[in-house]
């Protein structure tokens, strides 16, 4: 079954270049691949012509968040199930027909993930096949996590997301309101698990992840401490995670 995946990008044209080529080449089926470009679109520009041919661009033409841009992504999904993959992930070969093959509905599926720094997620797997997208080396990755064991668990909860569209919609998808869209993906796990969703991890299909490319330092220290404190305002208390399941709560 084909799938809609959305990608939204900002200012790292290596990153989204890694993330589409390892997306298109790595796929069995000819999936719907919408990249959400969330303004300075000159920027990513050279890297969208390249992949033209495969992908759909949604352009925003100015800034609007990392939250609006997938949601305006998702509403602009034509297939039932959607992936929501942020630019700093390269996919793994095969990653829709290991998705399809795992999918339950009513489910938030999380693949899992390999990063080359300790994560504070205990079911990562660490190994360094490249800090950056210049350095990574594709080919080793796909070869290595080719062929896994097909597991999965109630450990999810996090990004990517393999899912329906409407049970996306039916939560209200990425709340809006969470600066730079820190603490949203907190927020989204938490309403998807109160409206009775499972949430799996499937450790057959792993992505690599750079972890945020994209903004760093005081700036990102300093938006995830106002989407605590958004959420708090929201919710009456910060939303807290369980360290062995993932799951969310308040």
């Amino acid at each position: 079954m084909k799938c809609s995946v959305i990608i939204p990008t900002y200012q790292s044209p290596e990153a989204l270049d890694l993330c589409l080529r390892s997306a298109i080449q790595g796929q069995i089926e000819e999936n719907q691949i919408i990249v959400v470009v969330d303004g300075f679109y000159d920027i990513n520009k050279e890297i969208l012509e390249k992949h033209a041919k495969s992908i759909d661009i949604l352009n925003l033409e100015e800034n609007v968040g990392l939250c609006r841009a997938t949601n305006l992504g998702v509403y602009n999904a034509k297939y039932e199930l959607i992936l929501i993959v942020n630019d700093d992930n390269v996919f793994p070969h095969r990653w829709d027909d290991m998705l399809n093959k795992s999918y339950q509905p009513n489910s938030v599926m999380s693949p899992n993930q390999v990063e080359p720094t300790p994560s504070m997620f205990s079911q990562f797997i660490i190994k360094d096949f490249g800090r950056d997208p210049k350095t990574f080396n594709l080919e080793a990755f796909w070869e290595e996590y080719a062929n896994l064991m097909s597991k999965k668990d109630e450990t999810g909860s996090t990004l990517p997301i393999f899912m329906s569209k409407i049970d996306y919609l039916k939560v209200g998808g990425w709340d809006e309101n969470y600066e730079q869209g820190m603490v949203a993906d907190w927020d989204f796990f938490l309403k998807c698990q109160l409206s009775g969703m499972n949430m799996y991890r499937i450790y057959e299909c792993c992505f690599y992840h750079f972890a945020s490319i994209s903004i760093n330092g005081e700036k990102r220290k300093q938006a995830e401490m106002n989407g605590h404190e958004y959420a708090k305002y929201k919710w009456g208390s910060y939303i807290k995670h369980n360290p062995q399941n993932n799951l969310k709560f308040i």
